[in-house]
């Protein structure tokens, strides 16, 4: 497995837990984010980094 799907995996797994409405569109954005490394793994690194880096930064979601 590669970091880029360790990656996404921990991420969905830190989304499981939230309530419906937060998991649902952040759900949508990893599903976004996975789609995109199919074409371009580095496009999709950097952007799943943001992502990980505005997830945590959410008090009410990270």
């Amino acid at each position: 497995m590669t970091l880029l799907a360790r990656q996404l995996r921990d991420a969905h797994r830190a989304v499981a837990p939230l309530p419906p409405e937060t998991r649902q569109r952040l759900i949508r954005h990893l599903l976004a984010i996975t789609d995109l490394a199919k074409r371009d793994a580095g496009l999709a690194a950097r952007r799943l980094e943001t992502f990980l880096a505005d997830f945590q930064e959410t008090p009410d979601v990270g």
